[in-house]
């Protein structure tokens, strides 16, 4: 299925938890969920800018993937500018990964691609953990 025909449900499944894990002996992000440093239910005086990337992990990698993203995800809900920052896997494919990240302009996105833990995903991608991986960028429409 095309990340196009799963937006709609994306967004209507993004929750107030961070991760929820289909391994009940898996907790990454859980415990460490902090609120990011612009409250997402503010109003916003321009829209924010939306991205939602879809990744595809290789099996033998997940371990590693999962420490590397629960500390990106950590990292970016400090970052100034950050709304929102989401980790989601898919229910039918374990290896499956949706991120949804809010900024509040193109500066907040341009800094958290100067941050450590968004290299480390570069990182991570460049070395072969992916078999796949999509952005797709979008602006705010109807968000709280």
């Amino acid at each position: 299925m095309k990340l196009a025909t799963l937006l709609p449900s994306i967004f209507a499944v993004v929750s107030t938890s961070a991760f929820s894990p289909i391994s009940p002996t898996t907790s990454h992000l859980q415990s460490s969920r902090r609120p990011c440093s612009s409250s997402s239910s503010q109003l916003f005086a321009a829209m924010p800018i939306c991205i939602v990337v879809e990744a595809e992990i290789k099996e033998d990698r997940m371990d590693e993937f999962l420490d590397m993203i629960e500390k990106n995800a950590v990292g970016s809900r400090a970052e100034p500018g950050c709304i929102r920052f989401d980790v989601l896997q898919a229910e039918d494919q374990a290896n499956k990964f949706f991120f949804y990240e809010v900024y509040e302009d193109a500066a907040a996105i341009a800094h958290h691609k100067e941050q450590p833990h968004y290299a480390a995903w570069g990182t991570f991608k460049e070395s072969g953990g992916t078999i796949s991986s999509v952005s797709k960028k979008a602006s705010g429409k109807f968000m709280t």
